[in-house]
């Protein structure tokens, strides 16, 4: 396996852990929840910013390469 490859997986893996952590965390977030609760759009921040993360590790990207092979 590539050095990479396994920090990719560690990565995945707490960023899924994290994501857990939220979910949970929404899910009981006492009622009622007021449009300026600043601690519940943390949360939905954070929430956010895992997903956004975790897409950007499950999107492959094109990576051009040259047709010929050059010597520099």
């Amino acid at each position: 396996m590539d050095d990479y490859s396994e920090c990719l997986d560690i990565a995945l893996q707490e960023l899924r852990l994290a994501q857990s952590a939220l979910r949970r965390d929404i899910a009981e977030y006492p009622t009622p929840i007021a449009g300026c609760d600043e601690q519940f759009n943390h949360l939905l921040d954070q929430r956010e910013r895992v997903r956004n993360a975790l897409e950007a590790l499950d999107t492959r990207h094109f990576v051009p390469t040259p047709r010929k092979l050059s010597t520099e």
